[in-house]
């Protein structure tokens, strides 16, 4: 799903800036609810039909993750913006809390695991009716008075190579892939790491299944990720007046305040349940301060005829290096150090502890990122900005002492004179064209 996922954002992404955004994302969400229908009706003697549902639902999300928030940015400015993207991405934890609970739910009522993947595509249909009856298809950059013309659009290679020389937009990526990184390594290896714990506490009782842990770790994640993206929201919408790059300052407080919750959960795992419970809940509402802000940075950096390819980039990154990695790297580890000593379960619970500690390393090495991308971020805001007016990519001649700057911006070009002289004085039309 996650390699589906990531390889098919950038193609999404291409479109999602160049064609109706409404039918794209309709067509991803009928392939997301149809397959993850069709995969709940495999068996034994057809597993690989489910590995392949389950792989191509990653078609659904990658058209609707790298194109709603464009709709939600051309919708919406300033705070307003920042609030909805917020709303917005309350869903990502809330959805995937919901799905530890509901999916340990449903499997315990019915008995069988199949009926745990009927449910969300009912939700997802009826969904889809929403969209397509009910949700706008603004003009790319509306709310910002943005034209979007066939002209304005480039080739696929050079919007990936403004996005590479982007600097706040590179390292706020690489940034948002720690935070799935740790989040990734949290949902898959949390609820296993708990189990053990309990093993080795004499909590037998809870030992012969994992669903306990399941169904508690889906409502911290579900109740962290609600607080950590609403508080985020709210302090980047007082602090943006008095510090025009504390969006990724917030993010830096965020990793670097999860780093050390992170380590004592881990550490105190093998002693106090209750406790580690509770330091993980703090560390998911620090890294939960992340993804709204994250998302609106990279909408006001980015021009909006560019915004889906910037989100699938984004997309690609977080995930190549995030989750797609880290629970298989948090695996790896734990497997060469149990290798290394004798097989019991206190070792097994060790070598996974051993492991984890990986996870606050990674959330320092965000921060650190964060705060790098806080040094460029009010540069490129501010070419972004310019680029929308149409005002960014001039040409400045020099005639002696006359300078004159033409703006790139085809709306000024015909319909005004808008080069001046060094004397202020307004160029004509035909010596502008000239």
């Amino acid at each position: 799903f996650i390699c589906s996922y990531m390889i098919l954002a950038p193609l999404f992404g291409y479109l999602g800036d160049r064609y109706n955004r409404k039918m794209l994302m309709s067509i991803g969400i009928l392939i997301w609810c149809g397959l993850t229908l069709a995969g709940s009706f495999t068996t034994q003697s057809n597993f690989w039909a489910l590995v392949l549902c389950r792989a191509l639902v990653g078609i659904g999300e990658a058209s609707y993750s790298t194109i709603a928030p464009t709709i939600i940015a051309d919708l919406f400015v300033g705070d307003k913006r920042t609030i909805m993207i917020s709303i917005f991405y309350i869903a990502i934890p809330v959805g995937s809390g919901l799905g530890y609970m509901l999916g340990s739910g449903v499997m315990k009522l019915s008995g069988d695991w199949h009926w745990s993947m009927r449910v969300t595509p009912c939700v997802g249909f009826l969904v889809l009716l929403f969209l397509i009856f009910f949700v706008p298809d603004p003009p790319r950059g509306a709310s910002e008075d943005h034209t979007d013309s066939p002209s304005s659009r480039t080739s696929w290679r050079e919007d990936l190579k403004c996005l590479c020389t982007n600097r706040s937009f590179v390292l706020s990526s690489f940034g948002t892939a720690t935070v799935s990184f740790t989040t990734g390594a949290l949902g898959f290896w949390a609820p296993i790491f708990l189990l053990r714990a309990r093993d080795i506490n004499g909590f037998t009782e809870h030992t012969s299944s994992s669903s306990y842990d399941s169904l508690i770790f889906g409502a911290i994640t579900c109740v962290t990720g609600v607080v950590g993206i609403g508080i985020g929201a709210m302090t980047s919408k007082y602090l943006k007046k008095k510090i025009p790059h504390a969006d990724p300052l917030i993010c830096a407080v965020g990793m670097l305040s999860s780093s050390p919750c992170l380590f004592i959960a881990i550490v105190l795992a093998k002693h106090c349940i209750a406790l580690t419970y509770f330091f993980i809940f703090l560390a998911e509402i620090f890294l939960a301060l992340n993804w709204a802000i994250v998302a609106d940075i990279l909408l006001y950096i980015i021009i909006p005829t560019r915004r889906s390819m910037a989100e699938a980039v984004q997309i690609t990154i977080c995930h190549v290096l995030g989750d797609a990695s880290s629970s298989y790297i948090i695996g790896a580890i734990s497997d060469t150090i149990r290798r290394s000593q004798p097989t019991s379960s206190y070792w097994r619970f060790v070598s996974l502890e051993y492991a984890f500690l990986l996870c606050p390393f990674i959330a320092v090495v965000g921060g650190a990122l964060f705060l790098w991308t806080a040094s460029y971020l009010e540069e490129d805001r501010k070419k972004a900005s310019q680029q929308i007016q149409g005002c960014l990519t001039g040409i400045t001649f020099h005639f002696g002492q006359h300078t004159s700057h033409f703006y790139a911006n085809e709306k000024t070009r015909l319909e005004s004179p808008c080069a001046l002289g060094s004397d202020g004085q307004a160029m004509d039309k035909e010596r502008f064209q000239d």
